[in-house]
């Protein structure tokens, strides 16, 4: 059959996702990708791809934090051109047409999902943010308004699948039948690299030049061990930080070696963490998905959490002396959800391509 498959272009934790099963899928059916942003680095050029919009969060350039006026401001003409079929929405409606489909798979990527159904195309809905809304999660009180913004969102731009496939490193309840859940999702390379016992420090910021501030350096700096640093636009080493470029293998390995991992909250990068038993300390960017993510590190006992703000040298050393408690518990947890999904796509991709899909039901609030 042939697949249209979307990928959420903001960060690079949704290429990964995808990286992880479009070899096994690729055997079977011809698949058509299109993303944007980091996922079309990412994808591009083992997996050819239509270059598309992506949407994402903006930082402010004073405060160093997400800007909810500035990700609006700058987010409403894509948002419009998503809703009102503006002309990048009309450009993939007429390659998905070219290319014929029997189904699409979306990854959190917005135009690809509403043009299935404005194509009267199957739509499986591939992801992690699904947990919001597809699993019986349960945030804190102070972050509840938080919750629903992020789920109507979601819902708003992502429409209503016929089927849903949720990745992720921790368990929720589904919502309702049909909603399947799978461990973290590991690629190739994970799974051909063997974890070992190194002494630096593994460093992600998604969004490194706003991330990485000069007080986040200064943590950094003092650490009592090498800092790895991926992120920024820096490629240099500078006293016992070395800063790297975006890679895939290169990154593994320097994963796969750490003595631990100091990140923002992505469900992909805490799902290879587990698998190499490396220890996770999480900054959370402010959106409830990585919230969740944060939380649920804590309450594995894989690692702590705490706020780009809330990092200081006490925290770090803090972190690392307890090192070995959570390694201990990540021994429990460790798992490759890889064929749990592609079993769980296979069997969506033949039910809805053979015409044999139920009629979507509404996602209960």
């Amino acid at each position: 059959m042939r697949i249209a498959y979307g990928v959420m272009g903001y960060g690079r934790g949704h290429a990964t996702r995808a990286l992880s099963v479009l070899s096994d899928l690729a055997k079977n059916h011809e698949i058509k990708i299109f993303a944007g942003g980091d996922a079309f680095a990412s994808l591009w050029p083992d997996w050819p791809a239509v270059r598309i919009p992506t949407l994402g969060y903006i930082y402010g350039r004073r405060s160093k934090t997400r800007s909810t006026w500035q990700t609006l401001k700058r987010n409403l003409p894509a948002v419009l051109d998503v809703m009102l079929h503006g002309p990048a929405f009309e450009m993939i409606c007429n390659e998905i047409r070219d290319f014929r489909p029997d189904v699409i798979i979306s990854d959190a990527e917005a135009w690809t999902s509403r043009a299935a159904r404005a194509l009267n195309i199957p739509l499986i809905s591939f992801d992690h943010f699904g947990i919001m809304v597809h699993c019986r999660a349960r945030p804190p009180w102070h972050q509840w308004l938080g919750h629903r913004i992020d789920s109507a969102v979601y819902r708003a731009l992502l429409g209503r699948p016929d089927r849903v496939v949720v990745s992720s490193f921790y368990h929720l309840p589904p919502r309702r039948a049909g909603v399947v859940m799978v461990g973290p999702l590991l690629r190739d390379e994970v799974c051909r690299t063997a974890a070992r016992e190194g002494d630096h420090l593994l460093v992600y910021l998604n969004k490194g030049m706003h991330q990485f501030t000069p007080r986040i350096e200064g943590v950094l700096r003092g650490a009592p061990h090498p800092v790895v640093l991926y992120g920024t636009e820096r490629r240099d080493v500078s006293g016992n930080i070395s800063f790297r470029p975006a890679s895939n293998l290169p990154f593994v390995e320097d994963l796969a070696s750490c003595r631990a991992v100091i990140s923002t909250a992505g469900n992909q990068l805490v799902g290879e963490a587990i698998h190499f038993g490396k220890p996770l300390l999480v900054m959370p960017e402010a959106c409830v998905e990585q919230r969740l993510n944060a939380a649920a590190v804590a309450r594995m006992g894989i690692g702590v959490s705490c706020s780009l703000r809330g990092l200081t040298p006490a925290r770090l050393v803090d972190f690392l002396s307890r090192r070995d408690e959570f390694v201990r518990c990540m021994q429990r947890f460790r798992r490759d959800g890889r064929r749990e999904a592609v079993e769980a796509l296979q069997t969506a991709i033949q039910a809805l391509g053979a015409g044999r899909c139920a009629a979507p039901a509404e996602v209960p609030v």
